[in-house]
This record gives C-alpha cells, structure tokens and sequence, in this order.
C-alpha cells in the first residue's frame, strides 16, 4: 500500500531514454480526446473520462508514477475543475436564470434589438462586445454560457449561436478574469530564467500588442458566420469598427492604463463606437435570418428557452426584422433588465481594489494548503507548485457573483424560494458540463504532474529557431485541452522561456505568445464545447458545434503563428518591449 503513495519524481524520457519515443505515449490521451470528440462524436463528458483513463495508464505503465500519486493527482484537478471553474460558471448562469424567471431578460433582449434590428449586428453587440466584458470580469466559460442563450432569444439558431459565442470568446480570453491568466503567466515565468521583463505588466503589454490585432478580425469572422459574403459585404463598416476599437482599447490599456482592467476598458469602448456608429450609418438590407431552420435545432430552441414571453413571440410571428417595430419597455425597467450586470461590475470593481483584494488573499477567507498525500518533484528534484491548492472561498468569482446573484434576485423582486429553485435547476441543466470540465482538468493534472506536459514540450523545444512559430500552437493545445488560458499559461509558460534561452529566442514573445496562441483553442475545449451545449438545449450535440468552429479556430491560429514569427524578426521586433 505504501508504494501507491510513495513520493514521484518527473522524468521526461521513460521510454528508451527518449523524448521522442515518450511523446508518442504523452500524446495518446490528446489524440483520444481529439478523435472521440471530433471523429466519433461521442458526448464531451464521456470522452473526457475515457480520455483521463488512459493519461492514467500511460502515467503508471509507462511514466511509472505510483497509482496513488497518479489518482490523488487526477482528484486535484477535478477539485480545480470545480472550485473556481464551475463554481463561477454555474453562479454566472444562476443570475442569467434569475432574469428569465423574472422576465426581465426579455426586456434586456429588446433593448439590444431597439440598438439594431439586424442580426449580424446584434452578434456583433452581444458576442463579441458583451462577451467581452462578461470575459473580463469572470471568465472561465461564463460568456459562452450567457450570450449564447442571449443569441437564441434573439432568434439565432442553436448550433449558429454557439458558434458565434465560441469564436467571439478569443480575443479577449489573455486577459479575462482581470488578467488573471497573464498574472499566472507572471507568476509562472518570473522565477523561470533571469529576465526582468517578466512580470505581469511587461507580458500584458507584450499580449496588447499580439491580441488587438486578433481583435480586429474576430468581428468580421462573426458576420461571415452569421451571414456568409453578403454579411461580410454589407456590415463590415461596423464590424471593422467594432475590432478597430477593441483592439486599440485592449493596446492603450494594457499598455499604460491598468492590465487588469484592459478587457473592461476594450469592452466599453467598443460597445459605444459600434451605438454612435448606428446611429449615422445602417446596413443597406437587414435580411430575415430566422427563416431556415432545422427540425433538431428548433426542437433545441424549445428546450433552450422554454416561454419567456416576448422571445417566444417574436419567434411565432417572424417578426421582419428589416422593418419591424419592437416593443418599448419602460424605462425602470430596462435598467433593472441591466441591474445584474451593473451589480456585477460594481461587485467585482470593489473586490479588486488593491486593500481589499490584498485582505481577502490572506486567512481566513483564501487558505492555501498542500493536497493530502500527493507528492511529486520537478525534473529539477524541486515539490511542483501546482500541488498545493488555493481555496480563495470568498474572493473567489463564484462567490461575488452568488452575492451578485442574491442583490439581482431583490433587485428584480424574484422571491427567495424561486430563486433557490433556480439555483438547482442551474445545477442540473450543467451536469453534463460538470462532469467533462472536472475529467478534463483531472486529465490535464495527470499529464502535467505525471511528466507527459513536459515530454511534449520537450519536444517542441528540439525544432529550435521554428519553435518560435510552434509557440502559439503550444500554448494553442494547452487551452484546447484545460479550456482556460491560466491554466495553459502554469502548464507551458515556464518552458516557453526556458526553451526561448536555449535557442536564442526572445523569452517575454514566447511567453506571451502561450497566451495569445491559447486563446485560439478555447473554441474547441470540450469544456466550453460542453456548455455551449447544454446553453443550446443540444447536449450530446458538442462535435457539431466542434466540427463549426475548428476551421476557424486553425485559421486564426495561423495568422497568430506569422505575427509572432515575424515579431521575432527584424520585420516586427520593434513590437517588442525592450
């Protein structure tokens, strides 16, 4: 009994002394994954413990970590998967359900509507701009989660939906959750090799300079998706100007304002260029988009949003969207429609203040302790950080945004048993969700802390010079695999860096080209595939919505690839701050 728990020592190359023979075994998990998801179209759920079953056994056959170790360790990363992922993404969709219950989701819809009545102009609006701001204070899945449903009350289609809430998640995701992941991507790279830059302010400002230009593309991307060519030739005045002001907002803020805030600023600023905008300039047509739709998929929508009011209505009637008139709210009413994101915001502002954030870092309310039995070393004979777990329960996302979630019920006057109603239903409407998001991060615990990580990083490392176009690709697979850029930044950034000094490379553009190249896969994380799905009333459906957003997903990942390549040349190395 004692061998199952006995200390574990990472090596590289277990097979043969080789690390190219072992990645071959490091990568079976992620081939599996990939292949089940994407080929067989087996539900994310399924394919994520299948999937962690055989990091497992690769990890005791061949990496010979003890099957203690190797268990405690996938136990880590479920409870990671839990708190704070899922605990902010099912308290984020908890305050969604608290406005259907009270009806003001509805008028929040007719809001937007009331900004444009064209559809691709409202993904642009509620995906990208929206997403980006809902990106910005929680992150973790929670965009996806909310302005998909969003999109299907507006009358998108359920796969479209989740399609467009995937790919607009880009752009933003470095510096979601108030920068957290390239504060971790600080944290991970600083002690790494001997280069002052690498601190959360110099890699946010060397991200500023990478994803604005990501920024720029993503709304067109969202048209086309929307409407094909003729979307993209009627609305690309305003999709232009929607990325152009992003972009330049994410550049100016995470370069001389704050980095944490970057996103919120990005977010602001774009939302208001594209309502001045509307307001001198409209599309010539505003073609009628609800027209197709599949058997399946309005089955989905019935599931998705069961009678809530005017979205049911609309859709009944097929309203023109052209020229058709939306009903008026009044007033009181449209702000309390916007309450909970105004609670959120006010929440979230005050969390972060440097004295408050700093008091609730400490006991008694974040404790910081190392998981029961596991014990495992570095390559370097060093105890891995990753085995010591924060429990932040009250700064943690989800538990502001259950006090957001409670001030949103009063607020609305929705009565405490209806919103505890809710709060179970949320539960169950995400239980497929759960369970892949905690198989996954147990995967990515397993591979990460059996050694099979750094195998595969070890041999990207051997394509020297070209690993500078590999880099974004690295931190690419981190987030397709976790569905979160913090976690892909604690997985590779410390080997971007040292690979960076072994090859003569630019340490702070590989490290911030992890981040940059990962936002590119939270599109395709099973994770988020999983809760777009269970959004969508479609679960099962996730290779649909993977086989819709791949493309896109490697397209964007390419022109990342030649921005950072061409950022380590004498072409864009002025990009880099020095």
């Amino acid at each position: 009994m004692a061998a199952m728990f006995d200390q574990f020592t990472i090596v590289t190359d277990p097979v043969g002394g080789s690390v190219a023979l072992s990645a071959i075994f490091a990568s079976l998990s992620l081939i599996t994954l990939f292949l089940l998801l994407g080929v067989l179209r087996m539900r994310a759920w399924l394919a994520g413990l299948i999937s962690l079953g055989v990091a497992l056994a690769v990890a005791v056959a061949v990496y010979s970590m003890p099957i203690g170790q190797a268990l405690l360790s996938a136990g880590e990363g479920a409870a990671f998967g839990f708190f704070p992922i899922l605990w902010i993404v099912v308290n984020a969709i908890w305050v969604y359900n608290l406005t259907v219950v009270s009806g003001h989701f509805d008028v929040l819809r007719r809001s937007m509507e009331r900004v444009s009545p064209d559809m691709r102009i409202q993904a642009i609006i509620v995906a990208f701009c929206f997403g980006a701001l809902l990106e910005a204070l929680a992150g973790f899945g929670t965009p996806v989660a909310v302005t998909v449903v969003m999109l299907m009350a507006l009358g998108f289609r359920p796969l479209q939906a989740a399609a467009v809430a995937l790919i607009a998640n880009t752009a933003p995701v470095a510096f979601g959750a108030l920068a957290t992941p390239i504060v971790t991507l600080g944290t991970v790279t600083s002690g790494a090799v001997a280069d002052p830059r690498l601190t959360t302010e110099t890699l946010g400002a060397m991200v500023g300079r990478q994803t604005p230009i990501l920024a720029v593309v993503v709304p067109l991307v969202l048209v086309a998706v929307v409407d094909g060519r003729r979307g993209v030739r009627q609305t690309w005045p305003v999709a232009l100007v929607a990325g152009l002001t992003f972009g330049v907002g994410q550049f100016v803020a995470s370069n001389f304002v704050s980095v944490p805030l970057t996103d919120i600023i990005a977010a602001l600023v774009s939302a208001a260029a594209v309502v001045l905008l509307l307001r001198v300039w409209r599309p010539v047509e505003s073609p009628d988009l609800h027209a197709v739709e599949t058997e399946g998929e309005d089955a989905a929508r019935q599931t998705a949003l069961p009678d809530r009011g005017g979205a049911r209505e609309r859709d009944g009637a097929r309203e023109p969207t052209a020229v058709g008139t939306v009903r008026r709210d009044p007033p009181v009413e449209v702000l309390r429609a916007y309450a909970p994101y105004l609670i959120i915001i006010a929440i979230f502002s005050v969390a972060n203040l440097a004295p408050v954030k700093r008091a609730l870092a400490g006991e008694p309310w974040t404790v910081v302790f190392a998981w029961p039995g596991l014990d495992v070393l570095g390559a370097n004979g060093k105890p891995l950080s990753s085995t010591n777990f924060t429990f932040g329960w009250l700064p943690a996302a989800g538990t502001l945004m259950i006090l957001a979630g409670i001030l949103t019920a009063v607020v609305l006057r929705v009565r405490p048993g209806a919103a505890v109603r809710a709060y179970g239903r949320t539960y169950v409407e995400l239980r497929h969700a759960i369970v892949t998001v905690m198989a996954v991060l147990a995967l990515a615990y397993v591979l990460n802390q059996s050694g099979q990580t750094a195998t595969l990083g070890e041999l990207f490392a051997t394509a020297g010079g070209v690993f500078v176009f590999l880099s974004s690709i690295l931190g690419w697979i981190g987030v397709a695999v976790t569905g979160s850029d913090t976690s892909a930044n604690a997985l590779f950034g410390a080997l971007q860096v040292q690979t960076a000094v072994n090859t003569g490379l630019d340490p702070l553009l590989l490290a911030a080209a992890n981040s940059s190249g990962g936002v590119l896969g939270k599109m395709i994380s099973p994770q988020n595939l999983a809760i777009a799905a269970s959004a969508v009333g479609m679960p099962g459906r996730e290779g649909d919505i993977f086989r819709r957003v791949v493309g896109w997903s490697l397209v964007l990942l390419l022109f990342m690839c030649v921005l950072v390549t061409l950022q380590a040349t004498p072409v864009l190395d002025w990009m880099v701050p020095r």
